[in-house]
């Protein structure tokens, strides 16, 4: 049946204030974060939007609000189905009306969010590309006004881009299924050649480009040594007691065995991979998301399909695949804005592991792709430069200052030490055992191990058995690594690799040449920039911590869909008492203070009458 033409959608004209005013009354904020409110104006106006902002940056609201404005259904199409009723749940949480279509629903709740979307009754539905691309639903939205459509995870359409999608193709009719209205493609991590793809592909009308910085400040990045992974995980987490966070690993064994460790040491950790079943999955991703477990140890599939936003924490505890799957992986922390930490150990022991699987892949360009984007990630975690500046360097930005003051680089928590003695010693052990062994057996011969390999092969009777026993196992391996890096020495090929001298050796052998080293020294990690040292009351902040968690579970609902950890540490700070001062806090609005505004208050209230010297 032939649906008859839209009429043309007017206009929309809107007075300077009422941006504003839904920002502070529907979302409890008063002022716009960077980008916002010019993607916001462009939207309601009618004009198409393309926009690449970090993770954490606000992207939601930059739709979610006109969406609240414009006449009509803002449907958006995005690629995480897992995610979507967090989303929905989020904005119903703020008053707005919202729904999700998708496979996770009842026949009996896809037909009432279908009458709903009929009757005019919804601001915001979210469908994924793959029944978007249904044409019975192209038909539904036939007979739907569309206020406005916007394309989340957009790098989704781009095969340049780290997670392409091919349903996400069929959003090339966007623009022709809806000439009246506004379409916006937003995504978080996009390289210029990406950005160019993703425009052609969609073919928006004259959009506004906004293109944000990439830098999230609250972060801090910070590459270690991989020695004793175990000791360095539980030392790690040690510091960071009941923060939410995720330790990512490359396989499901290592997550496994990871979570199972962590477990034993008393920590409240999940594992998550592909290999669990559906039920299992499902069951550790709610516990983590609803505040049940502290840490995730996960595979890459992890992350896609959660909104938390108090995640405290990431850590790479292997090699990431690329620098945009690492930038996007870490953005998965500190989305509130609050200080996040993000450590990647390294070493190059974990190369030829990730070479195994590139080498698998049967597509000559992919391959060739997948190398490159490797060689990139070593070079990231190789560099003595700084981090953040390395990082906006790929995508294109350029970072302007000295010192980021937020990186490991930076906070000067690495050191440069000549340690050309100590490669000397290394190199003639390879060379007297003829270049027929691996980097763990020479560290042995050069710290004069007594372990059976060693007498067998009568290394013990070497003139470098033993010279460099005042030196740990540690210092031995990472020197092994910055000779690898430097190309003085190389690995063979094959299932023991041995390691053998290049032509540099020969320089450094006799003296010519200086080796330096850059070495993490064995004291505790900087603070993260702008850490939580500030003068809020922390007991306050538990109790309120408490309550939400309380509340979130009558509801069906994370905790931060209530209020976020910021909402919490300012009205730990502020001491707000009366309906109007709530409203002054972060993230409270006008609906989320008439739910759960008198529970928060009575809290607060009775606290500063049990604790009055905490709130001075």
């Amino acid at each position: 049946m032939k649906t008859a033409p839209r009429q043309p959608r007017p206009r929309q004209t809107l007075s300077g204030s009422e941006p504003h005013d839904t920002l502070r009354k529907v979302f409890g904020f008063s002022t716009f974060r960077p980008n916002q409110e010019r993607i916001v104006q462009a939207i309601v106006e009618g004009r198409d939007v393309f926009a690449v902002m970090p993770t954490g940056g606000g992207k939601s609201l930059c739709y979610q609000l006109p969406a609240v404005l414009l006449p009509g259904t803002c449907v958006v199409i995005s690629p995480l189905i897992a995610l979507m009723k967090d989303q929905v749940d989020g904005a119903k949480a703020n008053g707005i009306r919202a729904a999700c279509l998708n496979s996770s629903l009842s026949p009996e709740e896809q037909a009432a969010v279908q009458r709903d979307l009929l009757s005019g009754s919804l601001d915001l539905l979210y469908v994924a590309p793959e029944r978007f691309a249904l044409d019975h639903f192209r038909e539904l939205l036939a007979r739907v006004d569309v206020g406005l459509a916007v394309v989340d995870e957009a790098h989704c359409i781009s095969e340049w881009g780290h997670d392409f999608r091919p349903d996400y193709l069929s959003l090339s009719a966007l623009v022709g299924l809806f000439p009246d209205a506004p379409v916006a493609a937003f995504t978080a991590t996009a390289t210029m050649k990406v950005q160019e793809d993703i425009l052609g592909k969609l073919a928006l009308r004259n959009p506004l480009p906004v293109r944000a910085s990439f830098d999230r400040p609250n972060l801090f990045y910070d590459i270690r040594f991989k020695d004793t992974l175990s000791n360095q995980l539980v030392s790690l987490l040690k510091s960071n007691p009941g923060k939410a966070g995720i330790i990512y690993r490359t396989s499901r064994k290592s997550v496994n065995e990871t979570a199972a460790m962590l477990q034993a040491k008393g920590f409240r950790v999940l594992p998550y991979h592909a290999g669990l079943d559906d039920e299992e999955r499902r069951r550790n991703q709610e516990a983590f998301i609803r505040d049940e477990a502290d840490i995730i140890v996960a595979t890459i599939a992890f992350g896609m399909g959660i909104d938390k936003s108090n995640i405290r924490f990431v850590i790479h505890a292997d090699l990431p695949k690329s620098v945009e799957s690492y930038y996007q992986e870490t953005g998965r922390a500190g989305r509130d804005g609050e200080p996040a930490r993000c450590t990647l150990f390294f070493s190059r022991s974990d190369i030829p592991r990730v070479r195994f699987f590139i080498d698998t892949i049967a597509d000559e360009a992919e391959r060739a792709k997948a190398l490159a984007a490797l060689q990139k990630v070593i070079s990231f975690a190789s560099a003595s430069v700084c981090r953040r500046k390395t990082l906006l360097d790929h995508f294109g930005e350029e970072y302007r200052q000295d010192n980021c003051g937020g990186c490991d680089i930076c906070l000067g928590s690495r050191e440069t030490v000549d340690c050309s003695v100590e490669a000397q010693m290394m190199l003639s052990a390879v060379a007297r055992t003829e270049e027929r062994f691996g980097a763990t057996h020479i560290v042995d011969i050069v710290t004069g191990s007594r372990n059976r390999k060693i007498l067998d092969f009568g290394h013990n009777r070497l003139k470098t058995w033993g010279v460099g026993k005042e030196r740990s196992k540690k210092f031995w391996r990472q020197l092994v690594d910055e000779l690898l890096a430097q190309k003085i020495i190389a690995k063979s090929e094959g299932l023991y690799p041995a390691l053998y001298l290049l032509d540099k050796a020969a320089a450094v052998l006799k003296g010519e040449t200086v080796v330096e080293m850059v070495r993490t020294p064995d004291r505790p990690l900087p603070k993260a920039p702008g850490g939580e040292e500030g003068a809020y009351d922390r007991d306050l902040f538990e109790l309120l911590r408490s309550l939400r968690k309380e509340i979130a579970d009558e509801q069906g609902v994370p905790p931060y869909i209530v209020f976020s950890d910021r909402s919490l540490r300012d009205m730990a700070t502020l001491f707000p008492v009366t309906a109007e001062e709530m409203l002054s806090v972060s993230g409270v609005g006008e609906v989320k203070l008439e739910r759960y505004g008198r529970r928060f208050l009575q809290l607060i209230r009775r606290h500063r009458e049990e604790s009055p010297e905490q709130s001075k």
